[in-house]
């Protein structure tokens, strides 16, 4: 199992893989078969921040704020639709090739759309099954960060208003899932000292 995880792990940091697929690759680069038991994903979790401290200790630091700091400018930018932060980049175990996960929460599914055309901003649209009755639309865009070599993914999925209270509570590790604006700040305001120093 924690074979699994530390190859998966490097995946996640090193492709930009995400946990699912991470699993999936790792047991076909250890010839394993494929009902083989995976690892849960607090473990890989834990395994993606031994890789990093290993691997990237002088950089994650910097990627990470880097990534919040683009998350933060996408949640002011849809302010109006309750945006809140989660995945690797709101729980601190982002790499320079991680997305940008934000849910958006709505009483029209269409606004956030509208929002982004009415400001002339590019955008995919998705979905995804988020283990619901239907599937979650998702909007997607690439923001330019200055010195990287390619764009950063922004995801923002879009909920019902109604799902946000369910989505608050904490997760397997007693923590908070997902942060709105306000917590974002709190935590580039912690970063911001460290990173320039």
């Amino acid at each position: 199992m924690q074979e699994i995880a530390a190859v998966a792990a490097q995946l996640v940091v090193e492709d930009g893989l995400r946990f699912g697929p991470a699993k999936n690759h790792a047991l076909r680069q250890l010839g394993l078969p494929a009902r083989t038991a995976l690892p849960s994903n607090e473990l890989i979790e834990d395994a993606v921040r031994e890789h990093l401290q290993l691997f990237h200790a002088d950089t994650h630091a910097l990627y990470l704020w880097q990534l919040r700091k683009v998350a933060l400018h996408w949640m002011e930018l849809m302010q109006a639709f309750e945006p809140y932060l989660t995945g690797a980049v709101w729980l601190g175990y982002a790499s320079q090739l991680s997305d940008v996960d934000l849910d958006l929460y709505v009483d029209d599914p269409k606004a956030p759309e509208i929002a982004l055309i009415n400001q002339d901003i590019a955008y995919d649209v998705g979905q995804i099954d988020a283990g619901r009755r239907e599937p979650v639309p998702v909007l997607h865009v690439v923001e330019r960060v200055r010195d990287w070599p390619h764009g950063v993914g922004v995801y923002m999925r879009v909920h019902d208003r109604g799902a946000l209270r369910g989505a608050l509570l904490p997760d397997g590790r007693g923590r908070p899932p997902r942060g709105n604006v306000a917590a974002v700040q709190a935590l580039l305001s912690l970063q911001d000292g460290a990173i320039h120093d």
